[in-house]
């Protein structure tokens, strides 16, 4: 890296959006055209930029940014081209020539401190004055927080939104509780919080930093699917996190307690600590599901007598407990509906919504992801959509306190007698929640999934404590029809989850195992078939078949298998455009998937003149879609999911993106994929166990091939163990 020091002359672009800017610095040896990210920048600036030269394609010569510091005009021709550049309002180069001429040095403390001196210059009034100062005093202000937060090695764009919220109560805040930040700052964390504690000079037994380590504590917690922490848990992690040894963590607890940030409740022996909005969140959940149980009047031989009506017209024949699942949705408010593969959930639905149109009822119907939604409208003919586009997602409801993140909630609920939502495995606390909140008292709810398929990505298990609560209707499909019974990845499914071993000797049409035992052997094994083999066999494309893994990391982890599938896959080409962004390479046709909710990124279908037909917010966790476009002058990237739906990256948001021609099992939720390879080599106890291995045969819908060991893949049908989830919602369902 080289820096270079000089002024910012004209401002040739910039993307308020994304503060990419492309401008030219002056200096002592020319003119240099400078490219890169700046949230606050304004010609006249002196600044001192690192980086590197690089030569593009259409424009030449260019100095490419990594990171700046902005410096105070140390000498007086940096105080009048600072003062003429059109920083100040009002003032041009030859005012700020007289300016500096007549006060030299002084220049910006007469401005500041005795601003009515300026009328000594001609052209100036005395309201002209006083604008100058308000105007250079506010730059100033912004100016000293950007160097003084630049010395402890904050970023400029978090700078500037510390500046932002605390203004010149900065400084305080920095030197008694930088902990703060993590509270009020967006994309501040603990461990942001605390580095800048340590530089700072903050003790590392401080308690504003034990207290905040227990809050990042429980955070994460969250993120691995947990609603709360026993009390010992939570004080071993944090004691872990910080290097410190805890002693009094009751004292700690009530004080976060009494500052709102979190609940402690006793059940037992144990002690619960729970970040306050996800136990509020929990209770409020379990009181509205009681409020949806409301029986229906109509007497039950009137309801056997109407369905009845309704298998004869549309020559449908139920068994025994499809039978009893639609006269359980007739007769409750609340329903559960679950079972494998194969048992008949989609007829049964099917004759649901056959029913309840009869009735003249409206019906919507719903799933969590978008593939999910699109299987649903697919199997029953009827619409379809993603939970977050049913409840119009506007804002990010993940956001504590954030009513306005979906524009359907108590205020505004959901216009309809029945609403049936799919792949209830995948639905965590927020989402349910806010789901509950727009449905109001005599709607009509069926929840239907496979509860022993991987809990959801989200914190909570909303559909096993559902049913483990035994306080609302819950049918459960076992048998396996007949055209489902000639699968053999159904039946193997169902011997999975039973504990039973399965036969492996290809000699099946849709499930194969290929049994290698050297990584690299195994991964040329998955390339032809991804490339040669499957999609013969499947008439399905390259792009269709999916690759799955237990584990991120590792010979066949997901992130050593997408660097190999993308070498082999979508290789580099003439005229095929590229780009490298944080060390990874991102090339047009690649397979790339979401990995967190944003709520706020909006995509668009346009027609092939680029006319604008549709266009909505959000795109989420597991949505996979293609690289469409790279644009390196504007620094963004567009990716085109389903429904022709586009949207643009720029090239600091591309850290929400992954290549997805692998992708782990968890993130497989609520898909399903033609073909589905599945690589096995022997892996964490805890992860690979037979709750996950179901899952992933369950995701393949004509063709599954396991690539590996055997006895790694008859381990994980005996390991039962599965990572426990910290949640309480079945005993709150209970205590209402």
């Amino acid at each position: 890296m080289e820096t270079v020091t000089g002024y910012v002359g004209h401002i040739v672009f910039r993307n308020e959006e994304n503060g990419y800017t492309v401008f030219n610095l002056e200096n002592e040896d020319g003119e240099l055209t400078c490219v890169g990210n700046f949230h606050y920048i304004s010609e006249g600036e002196l600044l001192e930029l690192e980086g590197e030269y690089i030569m593009h394609a259409v424009y030449g010569l260019q100095w490419k940014v990594v990171s700046h510091r902005i410096k105070e005009p140390e000498d007086l021709a940096s105080m009048e081209r600072y003062l003429g550049s059109g920083a100040v309002k009002g003032i041009g180069p030859a005012l700020a020539g007289r300016i500096v001429s007549r006060f030299k040095e002084e220049t910006f403390r007469i401005i500041e401190e005795e601003p009515e001196r300026l009328t000594e210059i001609k052209g100036i009034s005395e309201r002209k004055a006083r604008e100058i100062a308000v105007q250079v005093e506010e730059k100033r202000g912004m100016r000293k927080a950007m160097i003084y937060l630049q010395r402890y090695g904050i970023t400029t764009t978090l700078a500037m939104k510390i500046y932002e919220f605390y203004g010149t109560k900065l400084y305080q805040i920095l030197e008694e509780n930088p902990y703060q930040l993590a509270d009020h700052i967006d994309g501040v964390g603990f461990k942001t919080a605390d580095e800048i504690a340590s530089r700072v000079g903050i003790h590392a037994e401080s308690e504003f930093r034990i207290r905040s380590g227990l809050v990042y504590v429980l955070q994460q917690a969250v993120g691995e699917g947990h609603i709360y922490l026993p009390q010992e848990v939570l004080a071993a992690r944090a004691g872990q996190l910080l290097g410190v040894e805890i002693s009094d963590i009751e004292k700690y607890v009530m004080d976060l307690c009494m500052d709102r940030k979190t609940v402690r409740k006793k059940a037992g022996e144990e002690i619960r600590i729970y970040p306050s909005h996800y136990y509020y969140m929990e209770l409020n959940t379990a009181r509205m599901l009681h409020d949806l149980n409301i029986d229906c009047e109509m007497p039950e031989t009137l309801m056997e007598t109407r369905l009845r009506k309704v298998e004869e017209r549309e020559e449908i024949t139920l068994d025994v407990m499809q039978h009893r699942a639609v006269i359980a949705s007739i007769k409750h408010g609340l329903l559960v509906l679950t079972g494998g593969p194969g048992t008949g959930k989609t007829t049964t639905i099917n004759t649901m919504i056959r029913f309840f149109e009869s009735e003249g009822m409206s019906i919507l119907l719903a799933a969590p992801t978008g593939r999910a939604a699109k299987r649903m409208t697919e199997a029953t003919g009827y619409e379809a959509q993603t939970i977050h586009r049913l409840l119009e997602v506007s804002g990010n409801p993940e956001e504590e306190g954030n009513r306005g993140g979906f524009q359907r909630n108590q205020e505004n609920p959901l216009e309809a007698d029945v609403i049936i939502i799919d792949e209830m495995s995948m639905v965590d606390l927020p989402l349910m929640h806010a789901l509950l909140l727009a449905l109001v008292a005599g709607t009509r709810l069926v929840l239907v999934g496979d509860v022993n398929q991987l809990p959801s990505v989200g914190p909570g298990s909303v559909l096993r404590d559902i049913i483990l609560s035994a306080c609302f209707p819950v049918v459960t499909l076992t048998r396996i029809f007949r055209q489902a019974g000639e699968s053999d990845i159904v039946l193997n499914a169902h011997k999975i989850h039973a504990g039973q071993m399965v036969t492996l000797d290809n000699k099946s049409r849709d499930f194969f195992f290929l049994r290698r035992s050297d990584a690299d052997i195994i991964l040329r094994v998955v390339i032809a078939l991804v490339q040669e083999k499957l999609p013969r066999y499947v008439g399905a494309s390259p792009e269709e078949i999916q690759v799955m893994t237990p584990t991120r990391k590792g010979l066949l982890g997901v992130e050593r298998l997408n660097t190999l599938l993308q070498r082999y896959l979508n290789p580099p080409a003439p005229g095929k455009e590229e780009q490298e962004i944080g060390g990874r390479i991102f090339r047009i046709k690649d397979k790339v998937m979401q990995i967190k909710n944003n709520y706020q990124l909006e995509w668009q279908v346009r027609t092939e003149n680029g006319i604008v037909v549709d266009k909505g917010l959000g795109i989420f966790n597991g949505d996979m879609g293609i690289v469409s476009g790279i644009n390196t002058y504007e620094e963004t990237l567009e990716v085109e999911y389903d429904e022709h739906r586009k949207v643009t990256y720029a090239f600091d948001m591309v850290n929400e993106l992954e290549l997805a021609y692998a992708i782990t099992v968890h993130k497989s939720q609520g898909s399903e994929y033609p073909a589905v390879i599945l690589p096995l080599l022997p892996g964490p106890k805890l992860l690979y166990n037979r709750n996950l291995l179901y899952t992933a045969v369950t995701r393949a819908k004509k063709c599954l091939t396991i690539v590996g060991s055997e006895s790694v893949f008859q381990e994980m049908i005996r390991n039962k163990s599965e990572q426990e989830r910290y949640t309480s919602l079945t005993e709150r369902i209970r205590e209402f």
